[in-house]
């Protein structure tokens, strides 16, 4: 592990922590913990299980992002070298800001707008789809269906449309969560991953097939 690149991520990763230590004293013993998709609070709990938000989101999304290298048995993720360092900082900075969205909402008692979440999955979908081409063929990242998995040539035409979509897709998100409210952005939501999900999987399937039609 280079501690030099580990360090940056690192205090990233702290930062919901010390958020929360920082107002934990100021919270009620008894806080939302739950909210419907209006914005709502539909439940509640007690302060000390906001602990579980930190550990859920930056922390898990760190030990696993530094795990899945090392047990990669292909070997294809430490050959992306400094893209996937990339993707990781992506992936952890998501979760963490997602984690200090979350308990500014519940110090706050209020989720005015829902759709900022799905603004912030926008940026994520966006900046993944960005590096998706560059994911070589492993089990553990990716769009791993059993077609790209067993052609490399089909995971990496694969993974070129879908950066493309998820790009797209992204910012679309982004616009629709900007100009609709929450109720009809939320379906739009679901459409639109619907969409950069199955898409990419039905080409797999079409090149996976063609290739092996080709072989005969």
């Amino acid at each position: 592990m280079n501690a030099r690149k580990e360090f940056p991520l690192l205090c990233i990763v702290v930062l919901p922590f010390l958020y929360l230590a920082f107002i934990y004293t100021s919270l009620p013993d008894i806080v939302p913990t739950h909210w419907n998709i209006e914005g709502q609070i539909d439940d509640r709990g007690s302060k000390q299980l906001l602990w579980i938000i930190p550990f859920a989101t930056s922390f898990l999304g760190y030990i696993l992002m530094s795990i899945i290298p090392k047990i990669d048995p292909k070997k294809q993720i430490k050959q992306m070298g400094a893209k996937f360092y990339q993707l990781k900082f992506i992936v952890v900075l998501f979760l963490t800001v997602l984690g200090l969205y979350l308990l500014y909402a519940t110090k706050q008692e209020s989720m005015s707008n829902p759709n900022i979440l799905l603004i912030l999955i926008g940026v994520f979908f966006t900046a993944l789809g960005n590096y998706l081409p560059s994911v070589k063929p492993n089990y553990f990242v990716g769009l791993r269906s059993p077609w790209t998995l067993e052609s490399a040539t089909v995971w990496k035409k694969t993974h070129r449309l879908a950066g493309r979509l998820w790009v797209v897709g992204g910012i679309a998100v982004i616009v629709a969560s900007l100009l609709l409210p929450q109720s009809q952005n939320l379906v739009v939501f679901f459409v639109i991953l619907g969409v950069i999900t199955l898409i990419p999987l039905i080409y797999s399937y079409v090149w996976y097939k063609q290739e092996k039609t080709e072989v005969v």
